[in-house]
């Protein structure tokens, strides 16, 4: 069965990967030509297509009965319209199985309540209203033609490569850990895993939250990659010296908590994490570096 990857990042180059070690025909489509360069000399088949754009042509996709979707949405406005440019270019009469990768940001500030997939999407940020957007438009696509989708809500992701060390080694402030608000974490590893138990065991038309389960807060996230990285802790600020001091879009994450319950994602999926908790993921990070 031929899968294709739309968007082949970190996550996306890993699962591609992974399915060639099984025998599993994989494509990739990508942004620009640099990109689908890069990936064909790693050994896969790769692309460029630029979603911004109409695709004028139905894309050559009739053979792949699974996808996953990991290209993210614009920059900026509150739509997806890549999205809607990719399932409108599917060839007419097919259905394949998309695994889309969301984030847990289209829940909205929850106070730090805990919160799994039965809460209702409130998205209050433009960057989790075009995620929000785009599940909706794959339901629809999904009621219409009759295709499959699994939605995963993805809290941070970290890893090797992941993590905030140029910004600490910059000194970058941070706010103090009681004015930090509830944060939930993945490893990339567990992640590419779900990703996969998702497109063999997910549910069609339900979503996952996708976390170790361990919320932890963002000050304390921080003081953990430093000192495990020899690194001096960001100087502390309040929360109102950094809406002067910190960039748009770190206050928009201090401005909402929550805690996910990612017990559907273990049972349903059948999922056992391989790092359950920061302090094992931050340890392998280490040791990977």
């Amino acid at each position: 069965m031929d899968l294709l990857i739309v968007g082949c990042g970190a996550v996306g180059h890993k699962i591609a990967v992974s399915a060639l070690q099984r025998g599993v025909s994989v494509n990739c489509l990508v942004r620009t030509e640099e990109s689908a360069r890069r990936l064909r000399e790693s050994g896969l088949d790769a692309r460029a297509l630029d979603l911004d754009l109409q695709i004028t042509a139905p894309l050559d996709a009739a053979g792949e009965a699974q996808m996953f979707y990991l290209a993210p949405p614009p920059p900026d406005g509150r739509q997806d319209p890549r999205i809607q440019h990719f399932l409108a270019a599917l060839p007419a009469g097919s259905k394949p199985r998309i695994v889309y990768i969301s984030t847990t940001g289209v829940y909205g500030d929850c106070k730090g309540a805990w919160v799994d997939e039965r809460r209702p999407a409130n998205p209050q940020v433009d960057r989790a209203r075009r995620r929000r957007d785009a599940e909706l438009q794959l339901l629809r696509w999904r009621e219409a033609v009759g295709g499959e989708v699994i939605i995963l809500r993805v809290a941070g992701i970290y890893g090797p490569g992941k993590l905030p060390l140029a910004r600490l080694a910059k000194q970058t402030p941070m706010v103090g850990e009681r004015e930090a608000p509830w944060t939930n974490r993945i490893h990339i590893a567990d992640l590419v895993s779900v990703c996969e138990a998702a497109m063999a065991h997910g549910r069609d038309g339900e979503c996952y939250n996708v976390s170790d389960g361990q919320p932890g807060n963002m000050r304390d996230y921080f003081d953990r990659v430093a000192d495990l990285f020899g690194l001096p802790r960001a100087p502390t600020i309040s929360l109102a010296e950094g809406k002067d001091q910190l960039s748009a879009g770190l206050l928009s994450y201090l401005a909402e908590s929550r805690r996910l319950d990612n017990r559907k994602m273990i049972e349903e999926l059948g999922i056992s994490l391989r790092y359950p908790d920061l302090a094992s993921g931050l340890e392998a990070c280490r040791n990977q570096s």
